[in-house]
């Protein structure tokens, strides 16, 4: 049975209000939230000319683990159940993965997976303009549950 809420987490404001709303949803139903932060691979000719592996591999950690404080302090606050994920590739699908029960530990049931997605409206590369990002816009078209996507009022 799907359980769970994923909330994509890149310490942008709007993530944060999403969690926010994440936290509220998950009081209503009882069940945990999932943060991800999903950082780039890095792996192209050109960084791997500079960098070795372990040091693509420390630095993309420490992105991610600075990316996920301010949410993981706001949800020991809460009282909340969560678990922290780390994911390494394109957000868009890395996100409906995770969604999906398609994550490394592996919920091979296809009735497994998230309940919900809550997400941003926009992360940190915002474009003035426009109102959906193109990773709430890509999750929106491809994942395998139910995604409410929260504005973020200023």
């Amino acid at each position: 049975m799907k359980q769970d809420i994923l909330v994509p987490y890149d310490g942008s404001a709007n993530a944060t209000e999403a969690l926010q709303v994440a936290i509220g949803m998950a009081k209503a139903f009882n069940e945990k939230i999932v943060l991800l932060n999903v950082q780039p691979s890095y792996e192209t000719p050109h960084t791997k000319r500079f960098f070795n592996q372990k040091q693509i591999d420390d630095f993309r950690s420490q992105m991610a683990d600075e990316a996920l404080q301010p949410g993981e302090d706001i949800l020991k606050r809460s009282g909340i159940k969560f678990i922290i994920r780390k994911r390494t590739g394109d957000p868009r699908e890395q996100i409906c993965q995770e969604a999906g029960a398609d994550s490394p530990e592996g919920a091979a049931c296809k009735d497994r997976g998230m309940r919900f997605i809550v997400m941003g409206s926009r992360g940190l590369n915002a474009v003035l303009g426009t109102v959906l990002g193109s990773v709430s816009m890509g999750v929106l078209h491809n994942a395998p549950c139910p995604i409410t996507i929260v504005p973020y009022s200023c």
